[in-house]
């Protein structure tokens, strides 16, 4: 048996990308929570070409796979990588600042900021592998920026393209999900997802679209959905800060549908609630639209810092679990979280 100690291949990369190379290789650590059991004293775990095929204790592991490379760890803690279900590493650059008046106001300060698309996203990279993320889930509105740069690793991404398609702007709905749903660079580290960003900026078709493709591909789709107050009232009437935001871009008309039963009974008319779609943040959710959830196949997506930095009122995430709905937590973006973070989540 050849033993190594701790070394550079450890650092700055997951470690299944670690040791891809070796046949099989054995990391040995003073503990290892496995997370699906009880955590483990001297423990060990086994990657055969680059996958976990064995967890333990370390002496077991050590006879049972007499030629791996052996790495001791020493006194650490070997868990698996953290999973990061919604960020946006575009905006990897940014720092939040000062609470906004409004989410509205934070939206069009963002805007008038330019981003260095290449340079967040390795930003976000780096931070997310110093947290110890190896998984994550990114709403990407540059595609094809992003995906060059993360089609090789070395985190693991589903990338969820952006589309955005409503009032004037509802035409550009088939070239934005056309770049949306490239695959060109898809890879045992990439895969391809979409999403249609939220109730205030793609219509209902759009979101039908977007759906349809997940169903027929078998993909992921991801949404915002309940974020803030303001959007009930936008879908019902065309009121408030998201049509504020039209009017200033000068691109309304009154075509936009309107839907009366809030965000989360929009989302069930779609039938993206029969489907494991991602919905990022729910912050406002009553009761009967709990129910909705309840009764449905999607997972709500909790940012508690970001959550924090708009003082929107307390999630109801632990209600949530308690009737049965999948919630996931993440960091949502630098621009309104301080990193990408997660323990801190």
């Amino acid at each position: 048996m050849k033993s190594a100690p701790l070394g550079w291949p450890l650092r700055g990369m997951p470690l299944a990308s670690a040791f891809s190379g070796a046949e099989e290789t054995l990391l040995r650590a003073a503990w290892v929570f496995p997370i699906d059991r009880p955590a483990l004293r001297d423990g060990g775990v086994v990657f055969h070409h680059g996958k976990i095929s064995d967890v333990g204790d370390g002496d077991r592991l050590a006879r049972a796979h007499p030629a791996a490379m052996v790495h001791e760890l020493g006194e650490v803690v070997l868990l698996p990588g953290l999973v990061n279900p919604h960020t946006h590493l575009e905006l990897s650059g940014r720092t939040p600042g000062e609470r906004p008046a409004s989410f509205v106001d934070w939206i069009i300060n963002l805007t008038r900021r330019p981003v260095d698309v290449t340079e967040a996203v390795q930003i976000g990279v780096a931070q997310s592998i110093r947290f110890g993320v190896t998984t994550i889930g990114d709403i990407s509105r540059r595609c094809s920026v992003t995906r060059p740069l993360l089609t090789d690793g070395p985190l693991r991404i589903v990338s969820f393209g952006e589309v955005m398609a409503m009032a004037q702007r509802r035409g550009l709905l088939e070239e934005q999900f056309a770049a949306a749903t490239d695959t060109s660079f898809e890879s045992d580290h990439l895969r391809v997802g979409v999403t249609p960003h939220a109730p205030y900026s793609i219509e209902a078709d759009g979101y039908r679209r977007c759906l349809e493709f997940a169903i027929q591909t078998g993909r992921p789709i991801a949404t915002h959905l309940a974020e803030t107050p303001d959007e009930a009232p936008f879908l019902a009437d065309h009121i408030g800060p998201f049509r504020q935001i039209w009017s200033l871009l000068n691109a309304w008309d009154d075509q936009v549908p309107r839907f009366a039963g809030g965000p989360a009974r929009f989302a069930k008319s779609l039938g993206l609630l029969d489907y494991p779609t991602l919905l990022a943040h729910v912050n406002y959710c009553e009761d009967d639209e709990m129910d909705l959830l309840s009764g449905g196949r999607a997972s709500v997506v909790y940012c508690p810092r970001t959550h924090a930095y708009f003082g929107h009122p307390p999630h109801r995430w632990r209600e949530m679990l308690a009737r049965g709905i999948n919630v996931a937590v993440g960091t949502d973006s630098c621009a309104s979280s301080p990193d990408l973070n997660l323990l801190d989540d």
